[in-house]
C-alpha cells in the first residue's frame, strides 16, 4: 500500500520548544483522508487509512545543526525516542492525571520529500532564538497528536469559534518582573486564583497564551514577539462573552470582559472531569490553602487593605490543579537531599553498567515503571532500589512542574448542554470546555547534576544579594549587573 502524496502547503508552523517542533493542519472544514504508516512498536508495522481532522498537529524532534554526521541519531534511535515519549504519556502520566487530560498521540512515518519541503516552508516563521536546532528531516518519523487549542470532546461545537488559554505551570525565566505567583494559582482560593490570573494577563511573558481558532491573539511567542494589548484582547473576546453587543467600548468594557474570562478559567481549573489511578495512592501531604510567599503581591495588597488573614480553601481532589500538585510534590527531598541518592545510583552504574536497562532509567516506561513510583516511603535503607525510586519520582515532579495546561472553550446553547458535558456560566453566555495537559516529556536523568549545580548558584546569589543590602556600594553593583530574573523569598 503506497503512501499518498502529502502537501506541505496544508500545514503551518504552530510552535516549538527546546527538543521538538510542531506544525498544525491548515484546513478547517474538511477531513484529510490519508494513508500513512503507523508504528505500534519497532518490530511491527501496521498500515492505516486515517482521517486527520483539523484538530491535528505533527510533532517533530529537533537536533543541533548537521555538523558531524557520526553524532546524528539513526532513524531507529529517533523512533525509539518517540516511542518512549508516547509510552511515558500513556503508561505513566495518564495514570497521574487521568484519561481525558493526557493525549499521548501515535507515531507516524511520513514521506521524506514532504518533511523536507515542510521544513523549508516553515523556516521563515520560526523565532530566531529557536533556530539553533534543526527539525529532523532524515528519519520521517513524527508524532500525531490532537491540537489542544481545539475542543477535544464535543463535535457539535466544531463549527463555532473556539477560545483556548494556555497556562505554563512553572514561573519561567524572563527579563521583566511579574506579580504572578504559582502559590496563588494553586491555593484553591478563588480570590487568590483571580489575582494570579489577572497578574498573568498583565504580564503574560511565556506563562500565558490565548488562542482564537488556533491563532495566537495574546501572549508571547518569545521575548521579542509579544501581543499584550488588553483592549485588543477585549475586542477578540467580546463576541464570546457579550454576543448581544451589550457593551460598546472603553476601559469599563475591557475590565468587565477580562473579569469574565478569569471567572471562566478559574471554574475550569477547579472542575473535576476525570479520574486517575494515582488518585487511589497515598497522597503526598499538602497544606490546605497553600502557603503565602513573603513577597507575594497578593499578600501585600491584603495587608494594605487592612486584612491579615484570608480563609483558606484548598484544591478539590478531582481537579487538574490538585493532580498536578500531587505529581509535583513527589519531589519530597529537594535537589540537595536527592543528589546523594543520585550519586549512589551513579556509583552502582559505574560498577555494573549493564544494569542501566534493568533499572529502566531510559525506559521502557511501562506498568512496572509506574508501580515503582507509588512508594512514598522516606526511610532510606541504603539500597540502590530506594535511591532509584527517589530519583525517578524527582524526574516525574520536575516534569509536572514544567507542564502546560490548555483550556479550550466554545459557547453552547442551553439545549446542547447536559450533565455529561462540563459547562461554565457567565453573565451573558455559557461555555462548554475541555481541559488538557501537555509538555509531559520525562525530564532527563542526565539533567540532575545540572539542576544541583544551578540550585547551588541560585542559593549563593541569593545569599550574596542579602548580604549586599547592608553595603551601599555592593547593593548598587548588584543592581547594575543583575541579569538574573529569579527572585527568592521566604515561604
Amino acid at each position: 500500500m503506497e503512501v499518498e502524496k502529502m502537501d506541505e502547503n496544508e500545514w503551518k508552523y504552530h510552535g516549538e520548544g527546546n527538543q521538538s517542533l510542531v506544525v498544525s493542519h491548515c484546513q478547517r472544514s474538511r477531513l484529510w483522508n490519508q494513508t500513512i504508516v503507523l508504528f505500534r512498536n519497532a518490530n511491527e508495522t501496521l498500515f492505516f487509512r486515517v482521517f486527520l481532522q483539523r484538530c491535528v498537529v505533527l510533532r517533530f524532534l529537533k537536533s543541533p545543526p548537521n555538523q558531524n554526521k557520526d553524532l546524528d541519531k539513526t532513524p531507529e534511535e529517533i523512533l525509539q525516542h518517540l516511542q518512549n515519549i508516547v509510552d511515558f504519556g500513556k503508561h505513566v502520566m495518564k495514570q497521574f492525571f487521568g484519561e481525558n487530560y493526557v493525549h499521548h498521540g501515535e507515531i507516524i512515518q511520513l514521506p521524506l520529500d514532504f518533511v523536507r519541503q515542510l521544513c523549508l516552508k516553515i523556516q521563515p516563521e520560526r523565532p530566531e532564538c529557536r533556530c539553533d536546532k534543526d527539525m529532523d528531516t532524515l528519519s520521517g518519523y513524527a508524532m500525531c497528536l490532537p491540537n489542544l487549542t481545539r475542543l477535544q470532546t464535543f463535535r457539535f461545537t466544531e463549527h463555532r469559534p473556539i477560545l483556548c488559554i494556555e497556562i505554563k505551570v512553572a514561573n519561567g525565566k524572563w527579563k521583566r518582573p511579574s506579580k504572578y505567583c504559582p502559590l496563588d494559582l494553586f491555593s484553591g482560593n478563588k480570590q487568590r486564583m483571580h489575582f494570579a490570573l489577572k497578574s498573568l494577563l498583565q504580564e503574560a511573558q511565556n506563562n500565558l497564551k490565548i488562542f482564537k481558532n488556533g491563532e495566537l491573539i495574546y501572549g508571547c511567542k518569545d521575548d521579542q514577539d509579544c501581543v499584550s494589548d488588553w483592549n485588543e484582547l477585549a475586542r477578540h473576546l467580546k463576541p464570546f462573552f457579550f454576543p448581544s453587543n451589550g457593551l460598546v467600548s472603553g476601559p469599563h468594557c475591557t475590565r468587565t470582559i477580562v473579569k469574565e474570562l478569569i471567572h471562566v478559567i478559574t471554574t475550569a481549573l477547579l472542575s473535576s472531569t476525570d479520574t486517575c489511578r494515582a488518585g487511589d495512592m497515598k497522597t503526598v501531604p499538602i497544606s490546605q490553602g497553600r502557603s503565602y510567599c513573603e513577597a507575594s503581591a497578593f499578600n501585600k495588597e491584603l495587608v494594605r487593605n487592612g486584612k491579615h488573614k484570608l480563609e483558606s480553601s484548598g484544591l478539590p481532589r478531582g481537579c487538574l490543579l490538585y493532580k498536578t500538585l500531587q505529581a509535583q510534590m513527589l519531589d519530597m527531598l529537594d535537589i540537595e537531599g536527592l543528589y546523594p541518592l543520585y550519586s549512589r545510583v551513579e556509583q552502582y552504574l559505574e560498577e555494573f553498567p549493564e544494569e542501566r536497562s534493568t533499572l529502566q532509567i531510559d525506559g521502557p516506561y511501562n506498568e512496572a515503571f509506574y508501580e515503582k513510583l507509588l512508594d512514598l516511603s522516606l526511610e532510606d535503607d541504603g539500597t540502590v532500589a530506594f535511591a532509584l525510586t527517589k530519583v525517578q519520582q524527582y524526574r516525574i515532579a520536575m516534569t509536572a512542574k514544567d507542564c502546560s495546561i490548555m483550556i479550550a472553550l466554545s459557547t453552547c446553547l442551553q439545549d446542547e448542554c447536559s450533565e455529561q458535558r462540563p459547562v461554565v456560566l457567565t453573565s451573558k453566555s455559557r461555555f462548554t470546555f475541555s481541559v488538557s495537559v501537555l509538555d509531559l516529556d520525562l525530564k532527563p536523568y542526565e539533567s540532575i547534576p545540572h539542576q544541583y549545580k544551578l540550585d547551588g548558584e541560585i542559593v549563593n546569589y541569593y545569599l550574596k544579594n542579602v548580604q549586599a543590602k547592608d553595603d551601599p556600594v555592593m547593593s548598587n553593583l548588584f543592581k547594575e549587573n543583575e541579569d538574573c530574573t529569579l527572585v527568592l523569598h521566604k515561604v
